[in-house]
């Protein structure tokens, strides 16, 4: 069983989508049920069964959460002043590739590469994680591939608002 690492603010927003999950989502799904099964015949009556479906769908998403809560690792996001840690924004440069790009350190429960939200177990991740500004980092791919990118700036300001926890 894979143990998720999660911050502080990790916990937080998934108790807060169980609460949402528990206590509303419940509550319309089963209103939306009843309501589908006063329609009369079951066997051919489609918000009856997109209604049950939600609900499978719901919870499962509650006993999957949970789940994570209960093996999660506690991991801190505090790092000095002047180096990458978890939640920092990394400007870096491909000598390679004579590019900039820009990255979001996160967690595994909210990495995603469509948002340049690369996690802390990634290549990448890893290589970054405690450098500092000016400092050439080699990143080290799975297939041994390697290649070298110059942290060119870190932004410590952490807005976490707008995060989603990742659906598996």
């Amino acid at each position: 069983m894979r143990r998720e690492k999660l911050t502080k603010g990790d916990v937080e927003k998934i108790q807060a989508e169980l609460e949402q999950r528990k206590v509303v989502t419940r509550h319309q799904i089963a209103k939306e049920i009843a309501e589908a099964a006063a329609q009369g015949d079951r066997s051919e009556n489609f918000e009856y069964h997109a209604a049950k479906k939600a609900r499978g769908e719901n919870e499962s998403r509650i006993r999957y959460l949970e789940n994570v809560l209960k093996t999660a690792i506690i991991i801190s996001d505090e790092s000095a002043a002047d180096e990458v840690g978890l939640n920092n924004t990394v400007v870096v440069y491909d000598r390679d590739l004579e590019e900039e790009e820009t990255y979001r350190i996160v967690t595994s429960m909210r990495g995603n590469l469509l948002e340049n939200q690369i996690t802390i177990e990634s290549p990448l991740g890893k290589a970054l994680l405690r450098h500092k500004v000016g400092d050439v980092v080699t990143v080290k791919g799975n297939d041994g591939y390697s290649y070298e990118v110059e942290i060119r700036k870190i932004d410590k300001t952490s807005d976490e608002s707008g995060d989603t926890i990742r659906e598996f």
